[in-house]
């Protein structure tokens, strides 16, 4: 039988359309290669499905396509992905996949959920582990770790604690993606209530003092086969744009991340380059990353540098920004595939687990006496 890669993308998350248009930017080219290529959509409310990899993104633009087929994700046993087959008496049948290419974005897809999953169900997967995206979608944890590795980054807390700074403020989901959800407010009665009402703040908030003064830029990194930055680029806003860089900003209708307006590479001071991929390589070493990771900084004319956030998974996969040497989306592709099949998330130990201590146990009743 032959293996097949799987391109997953789509997922219950507020990106939920920028990853279909990543997985199919991924299906699209994997579709010029040798490779079968089987498209798997994981829909707005959960599901999952089996999708031509061919088709086009205007075929998700009212949920499920037509021509999708019910899949479920199955750990334990005969684990994998696979569907019912019809019939009086349907039968499991299993997707022959020898990997999976990751293209979801935010939510479950990048938090560590749907990494753990496919670990248990013995899936080799591209893009980070599970501990990595776990890592990286955690705003608050991520800047902990940052801080504590003297890596430079802005004040960040809790939004539902004291705020020990002066206003104006930047609240950002503390779970969430690098645009969605974020405003800037002037006062903590302004703040406590976007706390209070927003949907993408519910499972929690995270609040920085903003600074009208800073920049973006950003890099990527590739882990393999061995760890390699990007140019780096500084996205641009359009005239009368907001304080911060927004999602429209970022995904231009019909054009996407690599058409979005943009200085690249970025004109920056030398020790301002040098300083920004040291901190990014220790970065990419501090949570492990796998696979493509996008890393966002703030900056400003004075030379301030402050790591804002790592996007385990980046839209487009971040493709656009490896400028030399150039590289095909397909070849990138092929890159972290063989990652993935070389070098897999998961190996539990299971060593020290050798029943003595369960030999020499006193009884249950005996413990909760």
């Amino acid at each position: 039988m032959d293996m097949m890669t799987a391109v997953l993308f789509g997922g219950p998350s507020p990106e939920h359309d920028i990853s279909i248009l990543t997985g199919l930017q991924a299906a699209h080219a994997l579709l010029r290669t040798e490779r079968s290529v089987v498209g798997i959509y994981w829909s707005k409310t959960g599901e999952f499905y089996r999708v031509p990899p061919t088709l086009e993104a205007p075929a998700f633009a009212h949920g499920v396509p037509a021509e999708a087929e019910p899949l479920m994700l199955i750990v334990g046993g005969r684990s994998g992905f696979g569907s019912l087959s019809s019939g009086l008496r349907p039968k499991l049948e299993m997707l022959a996949i020898s990997v999976v290419v990751n293209c979801c974005h935010g939510g479950p897809g990048e938090d560590g959920s749907i990494q753990a999953t496919m670990d248990l169900a013995g899936l080799r997967y591209t893009g980070p582990s599970a501990a990595t995206a776990a890592i990286g979608m955690d705003k608050l944890s991520f800047a902990a770790l940052a801080a504590a590795a003297g890596v430079p980054v802005l004040p960040r807390v809790a939004g539902d604690g004291a705020i020990p700074f002066e206003g104006p403020y930047i609240v950002k989901p503390r779970f969430g993606g690098s645009s969605i959800g974020i405003e800037v407010v002037r006062d903590q009665a302004t703040l406590r209530d976007r706390i209070r009402s927003s949907v993408h703040l519910r499972s929690g908030a995270v609040v920085e003092p903003f600074r009208d003064d800073l920049y973006d830029l950003q890099i990527a990194i590739r882990s393999y086969p061995e760890l390699t930055l990007s140019a780096i680029e500084r996205p641009t806003r359009t005239a009368g744009a907001a304080a911060i860089l927004t999602y429209s900003d970022k995904y231009q209708p019909g054009t996407g991340m690599a058409s979005a307006p943009r200085e690249l590479p970025a004109l920056l001071k030398p020790e301002t380059e040098e300083q920004l991929r040291q901190i990014a390589e220790r970065t990419a070493t501090l949570i492990q990353a796998r696979g493509v990771t996008r890393i966002d900084f703030l900056a400003n004319d004075a030379g301030e540098l402050f790591l804002n956030e790592a996007n385990t998974i980046p839209g487009s996969l971040s493709h656009y920004l490896f400028l030399e040497p150039k590289q095909t989306l397909a070849e990138q592709l092929a890159s972290d595939i063989r990652e993935a099949m070389e070098r897999p998330t998961y190996a539990p130990v299971t060593q020290g687990a050798d029943g003595s201590v369960l030999q020499s146990a006193a009884t249950i009743a005996q413990k909760l006496a």
